[in-house]
């Protein structure tokens, strides 16, 4: 391979990597929809006004995540819970967990 034709592959493979690294961290993010959805029982804040839901701020994010997906796989049962976590992708449900894990617990 000519010199000029190996930069140019290694300018596209990085090229490539990179806009892999910049999508996927642009779906790492909860989408805004989904946080508001949550929020009607477990507050925006992650501190549910009701006493019968759990507080999510704080919250360890493995913890978070295997919960969602043991609701989403039918393992946890709660009829609501359920609904919600099959309605959202493994990538959603981590990036919730991240969401709720880095807010300050009170």
């Amino acid at each position: 391979m000519k010199p000029g034709r190996s930069h140019l592959a290694t300018t596209c493979v990085l090229a490539f990597i990179i806009g892999l690294a910049i999508s996927g961290a642009a779906q790492a993010e909860p989408r805004r929809t989904t946080v508001e959805d949550c929020a009607a029982c477990h507050g925006l804040d992650g501190i549910a006004r009701d006493t019968e839901v759990p507080h999510l701020a704080g919250q360890n994010e493995r913890y978070l995540f295997n919960q969602m997906v043991a609701f989403r796989t039918g393992k946890r049962v709660h009829k609501e819970m359920r609904y919600m976590a099959r309605a959202m992708s493994i990538e959603e449900i981590g990036a919730l967990a991240a969401y709720y894990a880095s807010l300050p617990m009170r």
